[in-house]
């Protein structure tokens, strides 16, 4: 057992990496920023008059955006 071997023992594989899965309902939002102003990983934008998710891949779950929410339409699995 090398040196080598170390290193790599604790990395994960990214086959193993999870997707983070945002889902924001447009219908109930109303554009009013609040989500992605508190987004500390500027994973949401606006488009139009309604939040989108920007980059899904980025998220880190922390969740801010649903707490902030004031019309509950953000779901982070």
């Amino acid at each position: 057992m090398g040196l080598g071997s170390f290193f790599k023992r604790g990395k994960k594989e990214k086959a193993d990496a999870e997707e983070c899965h945002i889902e924001i309902v447009s219908d109930d939002c109303d554009g009013c920023e609040k989500c992605i102003i508190a987004c500390p990983n500027n994973v949401l934008m606006l488009a139009g008059d309604v939040s989108t998710v920007r980059d899904a891949q980025v998220c880190k779950r922390c969740r801010v955006c649903v707490a902030i929410c004031p019309n509950e339409c953000i779901t982070v699995n």
